[in-house]
């Protein structure tokens, strides 16, 4: 729609009229020239009766009309817009190793792999973080980063449905992924920063050792929340199709409580699929969705088009006037 910034100009309009009605000056009784030859002459009395014509005169209100209305700053004022308002940056680092291709969750009634389980949930838990600054890094031999910290959340979990078991090396380089995370971290604006870890192994690869990045995570100013997927039984499939079970050895739950606590974060272990809801609930709790309710409205500026016509009457009436006086 559109609007005036400064309305109070309007009241400008009513001044030619104002002018107009003022009285006028006394004609002078000093020295004058006088030429009483000439007053009889029709050049003389046409000067001296000559109105201006009913077009001049309407188009000098609409110059002055115009001029007016381009003083009180017109302006076309769009439709309001939301403005993506970051309570943090949120990075998860999600553990792709071979590991995590053991078939030990359910869903819905159906075995299914540590990272399927972690995929159905995490995307849905991405998506309510609109308001976020999202990434995803992931590792496994290596630590890759997928997506940068981004405003879109819908990239960041069609890139996290998307990973594959394997695709980074199938051990486990957990300290090399808290290290990529503080990297990305300072690589922006300082703010409320957040990496969350899930991996299902012990750190059997990577040059930096899990505790020493998080001691540096926590001098970064980077909370850590871990949580450690699987940690139950691991399923086993025989010839004859039944489904065995045995302790994980793998898990080392102690390493990931310390780079919890070093950071001021939060470990949890996710044995089932139910857990790890309940993980992502507690998640929300512990790191809210901001929500402020900002909104921007584009304006664009439109007093250049009532001035620019007025001008250009303005300047034919001048033309015109000049023409008649020759």
């Amino acid at each position: 729609m559109m609007v005036l910034e400064w309305p109070w100009a309007l009241l400008a309009l009513p001044l030619p009229l104002l002018a107009r009605a003022l009285p006028r000056a006394k004609e002078s009784v000093g020295v004058a020239l006088k030429l009483p030859f000439q007053a009889g002459s029709p050049a003389v009395v046409g000067a001296a009766v000559r109105r201006p014509s009913r077009l001049r005169l309407t188009l000098a209100i609409l110059a002055w009309g115009l001029l007016v209305l381009a003083a009180g700053r017109p302006q076309w004022v769009g439709e309001p817009m939301a403005l993506p308002v970051a309570g943090r940056d949120l990075m998860l680092a999600l553990d792709i190793s071979g590991s995590m291709d053991q078939e030990d969750y359910e869903l819905n009634g159906r075995p299914v792999s540590r990272l399927g389980v972690v995929q159905a949930v995490a995307v849905r838990f991405v998506e309510r973080r609109d308001q976020d600054r999202l990434g995803l890094i992931l590792f496994g031999t290596r630590a890759y980063l997928q997506t940068p910290l981004t405003f879109d959340a819908a990239t960041v979990a069609t890139m996290l449905g998307e990973a594959v078991v394997g695709l980074a090396g199938r051990e486990t380089a957990i300290g090399d992924a808290i290290g990529l995370a503080i990297k990305r971290f300072r690589e922006q604006p300082e703010g409320n920063r957040v990496l969350i870890l899930l991996t299902d192994g012990e750190n059997t690869a990577g040059a930096l050792d899990p505790l020493v990045a998080a001691r540096l995570a926590a001098q970064s100013g980077v909370r850590i929340h871990t949580i450690g997927i699987g940690g139950g039984e691991v399923g086993i499939r025989t010839p004859f199709g039944l489904r065995l079970r045995r302790p994980s050895a793998d898990f080392d739950p102690e390493t990931l409580k310390r780079i919890a606590a070093v950071t001021g974060g939060r470990f949890f272990s996710a044995s089932s699929r139910e857990q790890l809801e309940t993980v992502y609930a507690e998640l929300d709790r512990l790191e809210p969705n901001e929500r402020d309710e900002r909104t921007y409205r584009p304006v664009r500026a439109l007093f250049v088009w009532p001035a620019s016509v007025s001008l250009l009457v303005t300047a034919w009436l001048a033309v015109g006037s000049m023409r008649a006086r020759g």
